[in-house]
């Protein structure tokens, strides 16, 4: 699938099915096939690369040159096309005339930015400024990750440490654990977003120097960098709320099974002397005088019922009940 737009004044604007594809000014693929490709190869002379040479990890693979246009990889969070967020590699291929964007997911910035292109503070007067606002947009929906993931943390917290360990039922301590560490999935996507991101905006500033609007554009791209190391530091603050909410909610759940535990335990040794009285008696020995007693059998009965309240009652003033 392609979504093309030219420039509509200080906006983009989808360009129509008729007008020809050199009229746009960004070009953007999403899970390109080969006629597709071929298609942007012929009118474009843009080489689309394929998902395995966007997934490379060599910093070689992600950022170089080549035949006018500066190729640049970062990954990016994003749904898939059944619907699950994950993260993958989004391509930005820019030239003079226009920026070609390559992507097999749907980060949200690159449905939201279209609309909002002329609100940059850019704006979209050429392929840099494009460029450099499509990437605030991103950092912006990033930012929005770690402010959602923010929020599910302090609502997190303050059911994990409302009160003891009997607050939370077992199952509660489950759905809270597994909420923990989804948030610690989102926190990683988004991390690794900020990273790449970073690294990517570095070789596009040395590049961009030597470009006419370099200069112009350096205070913008100094901002930008900023809010990256700044979103930067709060993930990292982020990811050690997340190990301290894992840690005490596994805390919690030992607490909650040990508990389970000491009460079986005290349950069976509550019964360890009746059922010792119990055994003696019943290796039915033939000189046992009680055997043949009338009151042998109540009294059996009663010594094991005072072994067990005996247990039971020093068990609770040792504190183990």
């Amino acid at each position: 699938m392609m979504a093309a737009y030219r420039r509509d004044g200080s906006a983009l604007a989808r360009l129509e099915p008729e007008e020809p594809l050199r009229a746009a000014v960004w070009v953007d693929l999403y899970r390109p096939d080969e006629a597709l490709s071929a298609r942007v190869k012929a009118e474009l002379g843009v080489e689309v690369p394929t998902l395995e040479d966007m997934e490379e990890i060599e910093v070689s693979n992600r950022l170089y040159r080549e035949e006018g246009l500066e190729v640049m990889t970062a990954i990016l969070p994003g749904a898939l096309p059944n619907g699950a967020q994950d993260s993958g590699p989004v391509t930005f291929l820019l030239g003079p005339e226009r920026l070609v964007t390559v992507r097999h997911h749907a980060p949200r910035p690159f449905e939201t930015y279209p609309q909002r292109a002329d609100r940059s503070s850019t704006g979209c007067g050429s392929t840099d400024r494009l460029f450099l606002g499509l990437i605030e947009e991103i950092v912006a929906r990033l930012a929005d990750h770690v402010e959602a993931s923010d929020r599910a943390l302090d609502a997190l917290a303050a059911r994990i440490y409302a009160g003891t360990e009997q607050s939370l039922t077992q199952a509660e301590l489950e759905q809270a654990l597994k909420a923990t560490g989804r948030q610690g999935e989102v926190l990683a996507r988004v991390r690794l977003g900020l990273l790449t991101l970073e690294r990517m905006l570095s070789v596009f500033g040395l590049w961009s120097d030597a470009r006419g609007e370099g200069k112009a554009l350096r205070p913008h791209l100094k901002s930008t960098m900023r809010d990256l190391q700044a979103l930067e530091e709060h993930a990292d603050f982020l990811s050690g709320r997340v190990g301290l909410a894992t840690d005490t909610t596994l805390g919690m759940v030992n607490l909650s099974q040990n508990q389970t535990v000491r009460i079986l335990s005290v349950v069976a040794t509550l019964f360890l002397p009746p059922t010792l009285i119990g055994t003696i008696y019943g290796m039915n020995f033939h000189f046992m005088p009680e055997l043949d007693e009338v009151w042998g059998y109540p009294i059996a009965l009663v010594a094991m019922l005072i072994s067990a309240l005996a247990s039971w009652a020093y068990f609770k003033w040792r504190g183990w009940l």
